[in-house]
């Protein structure tokens, strides 16, 4: 399979969610994603996060999946990003992957890591894929 590289920009709104179960002390979160992708990926998408706070300031941790539904190099349908995020007193490191097997339709077989990077509130992304039979 050939490796490609979509870029381009999205807009992301964040809703807060009830934490089942969690009481009133808690540092734990639940929040929507909806975003709005641009560029070589056109779509939207929508998923839920969890989160973990901490004492310390600059530590957290999230985990979040997200189904994108759009349109990639002209070819149509959907597939699943799984997120996972670390803060570790202020040194953040996050991965996003395609979930193996979660594309449908013609991108059925999608493989991939989609890199974010946010500066001045502005978001951009790389998503380096691949596709059956390129």
């Amino acid at each position: 399979m050939t490796h490609h590289v979509a870029k381009g920009t999205f807009t992301v709104a964040l809703q807060p969610m009830p934490f089942e179960n969690a009481d009133a002390e808690s540092k734990l979160g639940r929040m929507s994603i909806d975003k709005q992708i641009s560029g070589d990926l056109t779509a939207t998408t929508q998923g839920q996060m969890l989160s973990a706070m901490t004492n310390v300031k600059g530590s957290a941790g999230y985990i979040a999946l997200e189904q994108v539904t759009g349109t990639l190099a002209g070819k149509r349908g959907t597939f699943v990003l799984q997120h996972i995020g670390v803060m570790n007193r202020g040194a953040a490191s996050l991965k996003v992957s395609v979930v193996p097997d979660s594309g449908t339709e013609e991108l059925s077989g999608i493989e991939g890591e989609f890199t974010i990077e946010i500066v001045d509130g502005a978001h951009t992304y790389e998503f380096a894929y691949r596709l059956p039979g390129d």
